[in-house]
């Protein structure tokens, strides 16, 4: 074994190590230039660009701020959660909303869901419970190279119920893998090809698909779940969200491993040393500690919780802040710990401006107007053939769009109003669009937050990288057009 492995796989569990990590990405730098491309987008909007009847002056300058944030999303001219601040601001300066209202999405239930999970996962790193999870998937089923990429496939969907993609896939699960391939003497560059390029691509893709299987699985999940509501009159529950992606979501997670297996396949099919690797740091890590026996539980009964809103009527957040309270007042999480997330504070910050945003956008009228501009182009078609149409175009619009945040933001209000508009169920408008939100981040190295991280392990090169994202793509589609349809038929969505 080489030397440096073990401490490859045993460093803090929530720290990537500092190999993987991405380098500082340019949007970290105020870029003036971009700025100013932002400017022009907003001017370009209003002054160059019609004006639809039903949407007022004042509704277009919000629209046009609505679109230029958008643009600095996929520019990153600025940190996010800086140009969210910015853009709040000139909606009130330009747009003549009062402050009340532009501040309102940071006291919605569902941002601080999003907060309170984050949070929660830290104290699940920090236990040392996430990473013997992962590892005890790995004793299971490491014995090939496919079983360990279907042990951290596993480790990612168990922990998707409660943890964003950040904070498991980058945190958790890729120093494991890494650690897995430096059993083998798989390392960037030629012997990449041994078992790593292979374990990181599936890792990956995977991570995708757990996103769409659950409300918590990623950030922008619980943002559609709000416009949902107020849009179609669809309640998305984290329960719902579970049973609608339980079925062509494991069908996914089952098949996506093996079509990275075809187009990538690793030197090495037979890892034991994987399995017995992880035998012998479960046996070190020792009989659960009380910080792991607590978070256990913790994460246990809100999950519990989360699948049982119905019977006993505790919202979803007020159950996360009670498992956060909690976790606080065993100490399992210190308060000093809370604040050093750092990645949570951040999205609190511009998730609550996004979710504002996009809010107002919608009263703009706007999302009409283009929805019923959109309809007209598929006036004629029966709306299964429609929203066929639309998904697939929904879909590989990611290629333009650096997260899926930044896509479900800009493409999910209009297309769900179109496709109600045309007669689609909103049951199945509403999961349809939701789920393949999540399922685009495979196309691409920027497809969501953890793309540039796995990327920047170096592992797997930009072409195999598009490449395979392109084929996963094109099953993903076929089992949720298919599967993911005749699961929803029987459930009654459609």
């Amino acid at each position: 074994m080489p030397e440096n492995t073990a401490a490859v796989i045993a460093e803090s569990p929530g720290e990537v190590p500092h190999a993987q990590r991405a380098t500082p990405a340019p949007g970290l730098i105020t870029r003036p230039l971009r700025l100013l491309a932002l400017v022009a987008v907003y001017l370009v909007v209003v002054l160059l660009f019609p004006r639809p009847a039903a949407v007022t002056p004042a509704g277009w300058r919000v629209t046009a701020l609505f679109l230029s944030t958008i643009a600095g999303l996929m520019l990153q001219p600025m940190p996010g959660a800086a140009l969210v601040i910015v853009s709040l601001t000139m909606f009130v300066v330009v747009g003549g909303l009062p402050t009340s209202r532009v501040l309102a999405g940071y006291a919605s239930p569902a941002v601080w869901l999003v907060f309170v999970a984050m949070l929660m996962s830290r104290a699940l790193r920090d236990s040392g419970l996430s990473r013997r999870i992962a590892l005890i998937f790995v004793r299971l089923v490491g014995q090939t190279s496919l079983g360990v990429s279907y042990a951290l496939a596993m480790t990612d969907v168990f922990l998707a119920s409660g943890m964003s993609i950040t904070a498991r896939s980058g945190g958790i699960v890729l120093p494991v893998a890494r650690g897995i391939a430096e059993l083998y003497d798989s390392r960037p560059g030629p012997t990449a090809n041994r078992l790593g390029r292979f374990l990181m691509m599936a890792l990956y893709q995977g991570s995708a698909v757990s996103c769409a299987m659950f409300l918590t699985g990623q950030a922008s999940n619980v943002l559609v779940a709000g416009f949902a509501a107020k849009l179609a009159g669809v309640a998305v529950t984290w329960s719902s969200w579970f049973v609608a992606g339980l079925v062509p979501g494991l069908v996914s997670a089952a098949v996506v491993p093996l079509v990275v297996l075809k187009v990538l396949p690793p030197e090495i099919t037979r890892t034991p040393a994987a399995a017995s690797f992880a035998r012998q740091q479960l046996a070190d890590m020792g009989r659960m500690t009380r910080d792991e026996t607590i978070a256990l539980v913790v994460f246990t009964t809100v999950c519990l919780m989360w699948m049982t809103t119905s019977w006993h009527g505790y919202d979803v957040s007020v159950v996360a802040l009670g498992a956060l309270a909690t976790l606080l007042v065993t100490n399992v999480m210190t308060w000093q710990s809370a604040l050093r997330e750092q990645p949570a504070w951040d999205i609190f910050i511009w998730y609550g401006g996004l979710l504002t945003m996009g809010e107002v956008l919608n009263e703009t009228g706007s999302t009409t107007a283009f929805a019923q501009w959109a309809g007209g182009s598929f006036s004629g078609l029966h709306w299964q053939a429609a929203l066929l149409l639309t998904l697939v175009v929904y879909f590989y619009a990611h290629y333009a769009f650096a997260s899926v945040t930044a896509h479900a933001l800009a493409m999910f209000q209009p297309f769900v109003v179109m496709l109600i508009g045309l007669g689609t169920p909103p049951l199945l408008a509403v999961y349809s669009l939701a789920c393949m939100a999540n399922l685009t981040a495979g196309l691409t190295h920027y497809g969501t937050t953890t793309a540039p991280i796995v990327f920047a392990a170096g592992y797997v090169g930009l072409r195999d990288w598009w490449r395979v994202g392109l084929l996963v793509s094109f099953v993903n589609l076929a089992i949720w057009l298919t599967v993911g349809f005749a699961w929803w038929k029987l459930l009654g969505f459609w």
